[in-house]
Formats: C-alpha cells, structure tokens, sequence
C-alpha cells in the first residue's frame, strides 16, 4: 500500500534580514536594523541579541532540514508593526517588511510560506496594502497586532469594530490571519523588568484579543477569515469559564455581543502549540479540539521550541511529550503538524489545499 509521507509544516516562524538587506532608511531613521556582525537588532533605544544563527535564510534552511521540517510559515517581525512611527515612515517600513517576505516565499517557495503586515490605524492604508500583498505578492497571510495604536495615539485592540473593513477583505481573499501580541510595555504601565512583558503579558494580549473576536462573532461573520492566535492564546484557555460567567452575571455589559461560547472549537479559530507544558496544551484540546491545534515553534527565538540544553528543549518536543503522555494519539499529532495548518491557511478551498501540496513537495 502506498502511503504518502505525512509533512511536517512549521505554522509559527520568523525570519531576519541579513543587515545588507536592510534599506538604509530603516537605520538612518531607527526604526530597525541588524548590526554588520549579526549579533542585534535594533531600534531606537532598544536592542536584542540574535541568539540563532537560523534568525537568517540560509542558515534557517539548513536547521529546517536538520529538523526535518518541510515548511515553515513566516510571519512578519513584531518589531515592524510601526506604531509610533509616522504614517510615511510607516508605510515605507511595512512595504519592506512585505516586500521582503514576498521575496523569500517566491524564492523557495516548497520551503516558506510567508506572511504580510498592515497598520490597523490607517485602515484605508490598509485595505490598498492588502490588495497589493494579495494580488500582486501572491501572499495569503495577514499578520496583525493583538493591540494597536490609532492615529490619535490611543491604543486599541485589533478586534475594534472600526477595523472591520480589514476582516471584511480577509473573508473576500480567503485569508488566514495570525494574531500575535507586541508593544505591551508601550501601554501597560509597569516597569518593564524580568522578562515579565514576554512571559505574562503577551498572553495577556492574546486573551484580549480572543475575547473581542468572540464578543463580536467575527468568526461567524467574516466566514472566510481563518484565525489563529500566537503562543495557544494560553491564558484565553483558562479563562474561558470566567468570562461565560461574566457575560452570564452582568448582560448589560455585553448587550449586542456574542456569547463567548459561541466561539470554542470554531472551525475558523486556531491555536498554536507553542505553551510550554502538556498540561496547557492538554486545555486548549479540551477547549477547541485538536482539528483547531497547528504545530507553531516560534523559531528562532528563545521562547520558542529551539534546540536547548538548558531548557532540555528541541523543535516537536511538546508533541512527543503530549503521544508519551496519552494527551494525544499519533493521527492528532500527524494532522497538528500538516492537516491542520493546510486548513487554517487554505480553508474550505480544496484546490488551494492540492496547490500548496504541491509547493511543499514539488510532486
């Protein structure tokens, strides 16, 4: 009998520039860069050690291969979602980003599939981007922040009705779309001190967002719009009865809005596994169920699943643990890692499905 081989799809990947890559610009007016010996990234009055090699293309190919990972989706840089910045600087630092993306998923294409990046805050900027990206750049995955700033400085959640121009275009192009949190030391006023903006507040974000997609039923109205949410919108799973509760306790605050557990296990709601610990993903299968669980490494940063003695980690670790563990079977495992992403990226539409199959493998 012939069975084909199941893929190994990375559905939560980043990807730097090489420093001559990046338009002079970006640097002159810091708004990000790479130094020359490939040691950080920058922006004004900020740094960050590149602590991979696989930050980079080419050196990026040959761990996927080492890991015999078959595809990864890219999705942009955070640190280019631009709020801050003014709107010219914006557009030009975004169009990069995308251009930039663009460019790797037509250059190796069975290897990437890459996503875009617009600036809620300007949404008819946003909607023109999002046509050029689609119809120009070939690219099917919009990257957006879980918050924002608008053009009059006040921060925002992505799931504000006033976006809801962007969702709609996402539903006509058929478009997955990744929610991945940023920025929180910008807007929560605490002292940006232990790591506690990446290690709590990120998912705090996520929650956030999740709760106003949701409360907004953009699932259901937006049909063609496929979700998924960074780092398996952790604390989103734990506070699902909290919220019920809420909206249960206090109707008057919620009127118009959606029941929150209208949402849970959406066919059009993803998570990635990227939590850490079984017992957490354990919980957002008990949620959502596994058909809306995709693999997502976070590579190469050190939150992610990267090779770590210290952290006794390796990319597909919390798979293997969750098959040891009994909180998954094989099949479960097999679709998280293919079946699973294919859907969020293509959605009902067979043809873009045998499509991207075939990028992947060149058959």
């Amino acid at each position: 009998m012939n069975t084909k081989r199941k893929l190994r799809i990375n559905g939560h990947s980043h990807l730097l520039p090489y420093p001559e890559e990046i338009p002079q610009f970006m640097q002159d007016k810091e708004i990000f860069w790479v130094d020359p010996e490939r040691k950080y990234m920058l922006q004004k009055d900020w740094s960050r050690p590149v602590t991979d090699s696989s930050f980079f293309l080419n050196e990026k190919l040959e761990w996927m291969e080492r890991y015999k990972i078959d595809h990864a989706v890219v999705l942009n840089l955070s640190q280019l979602y631009g709020n801050g910045l003014r709107v010219e600087e914006m557009k030009k630092a975004l169009r990069f980003q995308n251009d930039f993306n663009a460019k790797v998923q037509h250059n190796h294409p069975s290897k990437f599939t890459c996503g875009f990046v617009v600036h809620p805050g300007f949404v008819r900027g946003a909607l023109w981007e999002i046509e050029r990206c689609v119809e120009e750049l070939g690219l099917q995955l919009l990257c957006l922040p879980t918050h924002y700033m608008d053009s009059i400085g006040t921060w925002r959640c992505i799931f504000d009705e006033e976006n809801e121009p962007i969702f709609e275009m996402a539903s006509k192009y058929n478009l997955a779309v990744e929610i991945h949190p940023y920025d929180g030391e910008k807007f929560i006023k605490l002292e940006n001190t232990a790591w506690r903006f990446h290690l709590i507040w990120m998912l705090a974000q996520c929650a956030d967002a999740y709760h106003f997609l949701t409360l907004n039923g953009y699932a259901d109205k937006y049909p063609n719009m496929r979700t998924c949410f960074a780092h398996g919108g952790q604390l989103a799973q734990i506070n699902l009865g909290r919220r019920i509760q809420g909206f249960d306790g206090r109707p008057d605050l919620f009127k118009g809005k959606t029941h929150p557990r209208k949402s849970v296990g959406h066919k059009n709601i993803f998570f990635d596994t990227l939590v850490h610990d079984t017992g957490s993903l354990d919980l957002v299968i008990r949620n959502q169920g596994s058909k809306q669980v995709l693999v997502g490494l976070d590579d190469p940063y050190p939150l992610g699943e990267m090779e770590s003695a210290p952290q006794s980690s390796y990319p597909g670790k919390i798979l293997d643990l969750a098959l040891e563990r009994n909180v998954i079977n094989q099949d479960e495992a097999d679709k998280m890692w293919e079946d699973n992403v294919i859907q969020w990226l293509c959605g009902d539409d067979d043809e873009a499905k045998k499509k991207l199959r075939a990028r992947i493998t060149g058959e």
